[in-house]
């Protein structure tokens, strides 16, 4: 009888895709994070299915669970929220316009725009990391797989090296928990994000 479970395997694959990642770029990117909010800067998120996800859960990390209680905050948008304006491009345009036509309103130069795509292909993602890279703004690229042309179009790429979606996905939420916790130490000197706004919910 077979005492590894699918399960096991999940896990031990999830565990060593961790041990591979490249922490000097995750570096860069905080580096870059902290240079934004300190310039004043917008961070622009955007991805497709649970790349888009990931994309509003990050959005949703920095506009409160970083920025509560500071004076100088995170300005963020997830490019994928809404729905009216997404689904008007797809429909007049194409689904290819749907994040750099976004960024052709919003964007200045210095602000930070980041792309997850699992595989580093999906067209939109890439069409508009190269464009705003092109028009002034701090680029950074969260792949799985083998990066594809994401990897390389971002300034900093961060790139999961698994062949295996879901472990992309899970590994790109890990990363920007770990960025979240080290901007927390950086800017108000704890480890952990929680703070007192949660200190009655886990008693």
């Amino acid at each position: 009888m077979n005492t590894v479970s699918p399960y096991t395997h999940y896990f031990e694959r999830l565990k060593s895709t961790l041990d591979q990642l490249d922490i000097v770029k995750i570096e860069q990117a905080v580096d870059v994070l902290l240079q934004c909010r300190e310039d004043g800067g917008t961070m622009y998120i955007f991805g497709n299915g649970g790349s888009a996800a990931n994309s509003s859960h990050i959005a949703g990390d920095f506009l409160k669970g970083i920025s509560f209680g500071m004076e100088k905050r995170f300005k963020t948008h997830c490019l994928n929220d809404n729905i009216a304006g997404t689904t008007a491009i797809t429909n007049d345009l194409s689904y290819d316009e749907i994040f750099i036509e976004q960024l052709k309103t919003y964007l200045d130069p210095g602000d930070v725009v980041i792309g997850i795509s699992g595989s580093g292909n999906s067209e939109n993602v890439v069409k508009a990391v190269k464009w705003a890279r092109e028009h002034g703004a701090k680029t950074i690229g969260l792949t799985g797989y083998k990066g594809g042309r994401l990897h390389t179009t971002a300034e900093v790429g961060i790139n999961v090296p698994v062949m295996d979606m879901e472990v992309t996905e899970d590994v790109h939420t890990i990363i920007f928990h770990a960025i979240k916790q080290e901007i927390n130490r950086r800017i108000k000197g704890n480890d952990f994000s929680m703070g007192t706004a949660y200190d009655e919910r886990i008693k």
